[in-house]
């Protein structure tokens, strides 16, 4: 059932804490390494934001990097060991918090909204709404996530990190979307003036990711 993918995602970000957090401060993950780190850094230095709010945060690297850039950085994640992990490499805010979670009392209003490989489960329409009520009026989206390629729909997969080394005990169920439908869940939720980006592999040519950054609908005047 969805629900209980919903639940393994999240709780496979409990027990691989450890595992990711080495796979990022230690380099293996090529793509990042190599495209993707520099690619969604390089779009948030485009619009320079005095406030960003790092949603899926993991062990905190980007928010860390924006902060040593001048931004105020928060960052959130429902994996409590993730969030500590961050917490101790300091550099930034950091809030145990699921996506269900989001409260714009405590988190207040931001420039600059950052998904980074964190939309991984099936409830993105209502999620991309309730964002909306984190940004500020003239604040965007980035999102970047794994290139889709030329496939089409929608459905669960599975990623079992073998590839990022040691320290990853449990699956994680994760859902595909093809371009059109990350386009169009944007377009529902209200987000507009999309702007893609598909940075390449250098030593492959193929596209590592899919970059989409996303405003209001309407400018305000």
């Amino acid at each position: 059932m969805p629900e209980d993918r919903a639940t393994r995602l999240q709780d496979s970000w409990i027990h691989n804490a450890a595992g990711w957090t080495a796979a990022v401060r230690e380099g293996r993950i090529e793509s990042r390494r190599l495209v993707t780190d520099a690619a969604i850094l390089a779009a948030i230095r485009r619009h320079r934001p005095a406030r960003l709010l790092d949603l899926g945060c993991g062990e905190g690297w980007l928010c860390r990097a924006a902060t040593a850039e001048g931004i105020e950085a928060t960052g959130i994640d429902a994996s409590a060991p993730l969030i500590q992990a961050a917490q101790a490499a300091a550099g930034a805010q950091y809030h145990v918090m699921s996506y269900d979670q989001l409260d714009p009392a405590v988190l207040g209003r931001h420039d600059l909204l950052v998904c980074n490989f964190a939309l991984l489960d099936d409830r993105l329409p209502a999620l991309l709404q309730r964002l909306q009520a984190l940004r500020t009026p003239s604040g965007r989206l980035l999102i970047q996530t794994l290139h889709p390629g030329d496939a089409a729909g929608q459905g669960w997969r599975e990623e079992r990190f073998e590839a990022f080394g040691g320290g990853f005990p449990a699956a994680m169920p994760w859902y595909f979307r093809s371009r059109d439908a990350w386009l169009s869940a944007l377009r529902d939720a209200g987000w507009g003036d999309i702007v893609i980006t598909e940075p390449i592999h250098p030593h492959t040519g193929a596209r590592a990711s899919l970059l989409l950054d996303a405003g209001p609908t309407e400018t305000p005047a």
